[in-house]
Parts: C-alpha cells; sequence; structure tokens
C-alpha cells in the first residue's frame, strides 16, 4: 500500500521496501513445508526444437470418461491416478546464476509450443515438466524430460529509464511443444550439468473452456509485481526506497525467489493437491487470460482465487464480476485481493506480458492522457471502485500475526471441523487481513463467519471471513487472511516456525472449511442451496 493512501485504507501500513520483504520472507519459510501431504484426509525464433524427449509413465491424456467438466474436460481422477514423483523439488539452488529461465507466454493450450530462454553458467542442462496435483501426496508428476541442451549464460539486463523495468534481450534457447501434456499447473525444473543448480519455471496448460468446472486461476500479475530479478520490482529499487520502483514490470525475466517458481508454492499449490486429491472438475487459466478471454468463464461452476491475487486489470474484474452475476461462485482463499488496478501491455516477446502499475504516480502515466484508466488502487480516485462490491470484504492493513477466531460455528461451512464459538486458531491471521466494513460498498446478504480482533500498526480492528450471495444464485466466500492456503499444509506443531507457527490444528480446520466450499461450489450456484442469512448487524451492532 502506498504511503500517501495510509489514510485511504484503514489500518494502513506503508508499502515499498518493508512490505515486499516481509512477504518475500513469509514466501520463503513457507516454502520447505510446502512440500509435504495436505494435512487430513510464440515470440522468437532460434534455440532447439524440443518435441519429443523422455516421456515418463507413456504419454497421452489420461484415460476413462470425461469429467463432470463436459465432453471434453479432462478427468481430474484419473490423472491423479497416475504415480506421482517426490522428487520434483529443487533442493540445490546453486549460486545466484548458476541457472535461470522464463517461458515467453505464461500459458499455453494442450499442444501449443512456447520460447524457452535459458541462462546458465553450466555447459549443458536439462528440462523436466512437472505437472502439479496431488499424486498419492508426491504433489507432482512427472510429464516431460528433454535431452541434454547446451548450456550459455545469456547477456546483461538492462533497464527502462522511464519505468525502471528490467529488460531482457535474451536469445531462445529452446522451444517446448506441449502435445500429450495435460491440463494443469506445471514447474519446469532446470538441471545445470553436475549438480550446479536448478531452478523452475512456472507454466500453465490452460484449458479451453470451463463450463461446468471449478477454475483454477494462478495470480501471474501478482507474482510479477512481487519479483525483483535484476533488483527492481513494484514495491522497490535497488536501493530499497518505494520512489525507486519499477513502474511496469515485464514476465520477459526470471522470478528472483530461490527456487524460481514465483509466489506459487507457497499461495497456490497446496490448494490444487486439495482440489485434485477431491477429484473436483477443475479448469486452469491465469489471471493474463482471464483478462484476455471474454467469455472463457461462461458456464463455470466456481472460479478460484488463490492466497495472493493483489494485482487484477479492470478486463480481469469486468470479466469475473460477469461470470458471478450469471451465477458462478466466487472463492477468494487470501486476502489483500483485486486491490491494485493494473494495465497489461505487450512486450518484445508479445501480448499481455508487461504489467503497469503506477500506483500513486498515476500522474506521470502517458496512458492517463490517451484515456486509459489510472494505475491506482481500485478504491483510490480517480475511477475509484472499492474490490469490496465484488468480494463482500476490503482490505484493512498488514502486517498482523493473530489468532482467527470462529464467530458463526453451526454455519455449513464449518461443518465436520468441530469448531465452537470462540475457537482460536494461532497466527492464522496473517499477514494481511480482510474485513467487511459498510462504509464501503457490501453486497448483501452477507454472513460473518469467523471475527478475529487484530492489532494493526496499532490499531485495533477485526479480520472477517464472510460468505455472501447473490440474486442470481452465486455463493461468495473470502477467507479474509493470506494464510488460508499456506495453512493447508500444516501438519506439525507449529514450533519448529514453519508456516509460521501454523500448528495441524489449523491445518485440519482450513482443510475440511475448504473441502466443504470445493464441493457445494461444484454443484452449481450455492446461493440456491445455501443461501446467506444477514449478520452484519449482530456481529458489529450497525446496520
Amino acid at each position: 500500500m502506498d504511503q500517501e493512501h495510509i489514510a485511504g485504507v484503514a489500518g494502513g501500513g506503508g508499502d515499498g521496501a518493508d512490505r515486499r520483504r516481509f512477504l518475500a520472507l513469509a514466501s520463503g519459510v513457507a516454502t520447505v513445508a510446502g512440500i509435504g501431504a495436505v494435512s487430513g484426509c510464440a515470440g522468437g525464433d532460434g534455440g532447439a526444437e524440443l518435441q519429443g524427449g523422455k516421456r515418463p509413465g507413456g504419454s497421452g491424456a489420461p484415460s476413462g470418461k470425461p469429467s463432470a467438466g463436459g465432453p471434453r474436460g479432462f478427468d481430474v481422477k484419473a490423472e491423479n491416478a497416475r504415480p506421482g514423483n517426490a522428487d520434483w523439488p529443487v533442493t540445490k539452488a546453486g549460486a545466484p546464476r548458476a541457472i535461470e529461465g522464463f517461458a515467453d507466454r505464461v500459458s499455453v493450450l494442450p499442444g501449443e509450443s512456447f520460447g524457452l530462454y535459458v541462462s546458465t553458467t553450466a555447459p549443458r542442462f536439462t528440462v523436466s515438466a512437472y505437472r502439479m496435483g496431488w499424486y498419492g501426496g508426491a504433489r507432482a508428476r512427472l510429464v516431460w524430460r528433454s535431452e541434454a541442451l547446451p548450456g550459455t549464460p545469456q547477456p546483461e539486463h538492462t533497464v527502462d529509464s522511464g519505468t525502471r523495468m528490467v529488460r531482457t534481450r535474451w536469445a531462445r534457447t529452446a522451444t517446448v511443444e506441449t502435445k500429450d501434456w495435460p491440463e494443469g499447473c506445471y514447474l519446469l525444473r532446470l538441471d545445470a550439468q553436475g549438480g550446479e543448480g536448478q531452478r523452475f519455471v512456472p507454466v500453465t496448460v490452460r484449458s479451453a473452456a470451463t463450463a461446468g468446472r471449478t477454475v483454477v486461476v494462478n495470480a501471474v500479475a501478482t507474482w510479477q509485481a512481487y519479483n525483483r530479478w535484476g533488483g527492481y520490482g513494484s514495491y522497490d529499487g535497488p536501493s530499497g526506497g518505494y520512489a525507486s520502483r519499477s513502474l511496469s514490470v515485464t514476465f520477459d525475466r526470471p522470478y528472483d525467489y530461490d527456487d524460481g517458481a514465483g509466489l506459487f508454492l507457497v499461495y497456490e499449490a497446496p490448494l490444487i493437491a486439495l482440489a485434485e486429491r477431491l477429484g473436483i472438475p477443475l479448469a486452469y487459466a491465469t489471471t493474463t487470460d482471464v483478462a484476455r478471454e471474454k467469455r472463457l468463464l461462461e458456464g463455470a461452476a466456481a472460479v478460484l482465487s488463490l492466497g495472493h491475487d493483489e494485482y487484477w486489470s479492470p478486463e480481469q474484474r469486468a470479466h469475473v464480476t460477469a461470470a458471478r452475476d450469471a451465477g458462478t461462485n466466487l472463492a477468494v482463499l487470501g486476502a489483500n485481493c483485486c486491490y491494485r488496478r493494473i494495465r497489461l501491455e505487450a512486450s518484445d516477446l508479445g501480448p499481455d506480458r508487461t504489467v503497469v502499475c503506477y500506483k500513486s504516480s498515476y500522474a506521470q502515466d502517458p496512458a492517463v492522457k490517451r484515456g486509459h484508466p489510472a494505475t491506482v488502487d481500485f478504491r483510490s480516485a480517480p475511477g475509484a471502485d472499492p474490490e469490496s462490491s465484488l468480494l463482500g470484504v476490503i482490505y484493512d492493513g498488514y502486517p498482523v500475526d493473530a489468532p482467527y477466531v470462529v464467530t458463526h460455528p453451526g454455519h455449513w461451512l464449518f461443518e465436520g471441523t468441530g469448531a465452537k464459538a470462540g475457537d482460536r486458531f494461532e497466527h492464522l491471521v496473517g499477514v494481511e487481513y480482510d474485513k467487511v466494513n459498510t462504509g464501503f460498498p457490501t453486497p448483501r446478504p452477507i454472513e460473518i463467519l469467523a471475527h478475529s480482533p487484530v492489532v494493526c500498526d496499532g490499531r485495533p480492528s477485526h479480520q472477517d471471513t464472510a460468505y455472501y450471495t447473490t440474486a442470481g444464485g452465486a455463493g461468495v466466500f473470502a477467507t479474509g487472511t493470506m494464510r488460508w492456503v499456506e495453512a493447508l499444509d500444516a501438519t506439525g506443531d507449529g514450533r519448529d516456525g514453519s508456516n509460521h507457527g501454523l500448528d495441524a490444528r489449523s491445518g485440519a480446520l482450513t482443510t475440511r472449511v475448504t473441502e466443504n466450499l470445493l464441493r457445494v461450489f461444484a454443484a452449481g450456484p450455492a446461493g440456491r442451496t445455501h443461501p446467506a442469512q444477514d449478520n452484519v448487524k449482530a456481529v458489529y451492532g450497525g446496520s
């Protein structure tokens, strides 16, 4: 959050380097624990052409009947019945520039190709494509592996003088074909020869249609905003100051986190593993796909916004809102969602590969003078449109670390949890949180399920988990805490500090609530079978 806008968000909290480092640290701590089982039950030319390679366990789409996703929807259960590969994680990252890379498309349809750009100090390397899911707890399946490829260091990056955007002008290393790759979320692991280093490159094999399915949406714009590869991200530059931040960031660069996976492993992979374990009919997309394709969400049973999904374009918001109004359920399994308004522009490698977000410096944006919406927070002028009108909750601040307090244990979402009114789950509220605040546009009826006291930067407030329903039949659920997806992997006593101290009790609660949610939302418009009963007055004592 911008320093200039502290007054605009009750509870504020600074932006810039402190916030970015806080969230980066949160990601780094949680990634190690994220490997365990879920708690409970074309641009450019050149490079090698990678059409074959090794296909472990055979090739082709999973056999069996189509899922409830429609005649061409692939069968999640059959896919996850295949043997997994538990050796997928990066275990030897190596030196910072030992090996790293990026793809020139964030998503492709099954069978399409993408360009892979790799820089390495090793003479040779391999690429292994892992589809992320459940797979009996292994959490990934090796779908394809390349032969050894020649490695070379790529040129140094440059920085745009106007926007401070990091640019790479790397040569394409290889073209990767996705023939017979099932839909889903993939991590490509780059392995330098001789064990000198490993890094991931994330790619989504997206679904062409989503009718009847629950749509997992990878929050790639947010991953990129927090990416500081080359010394610059959307929060700060090499000096660590907010004023030195990038006004635009591009997908034409690797991710700077130790494993190269961006924010995927902490904020998204645990939920994907759970949904696939349950056999929920799923479709897969990224935020850029939802923004670009007006009809992508038509007929979808539900849309899932995962653990940290902050940066949205107006087109993405309009398309998700239209889906909700047509009866598609929406689950927001994080906090600080739909907070920043962005613009997607082309990069040197293709369309929609630049994320523009000037924030408080929007007056410097030449596109605003040409009539484009200002890339400020959605709730801020000009063109204020608070996120609460879609989500039901609104971002209230950071950082916090507080117990999660159950308020409405009789709600269907808490069925089977054994939770009682007043039960507390330590550390489950953090690092950012949302609340119901009727001072902003708030859909009604809305139910508050958890109402947790917090103190944010010295200011008392509350975190809320909420559920509302619409006239069109949609149900909309928001956890109100950014640790929800991370908590799905909490299986220990929390004393080792992993997962921010979350324990197995929190893991069991979030897992069961999420199971209840996914099953009901997958069945169709939840508002018709599970209408919300407004309780804002009973909780807050207001209107």
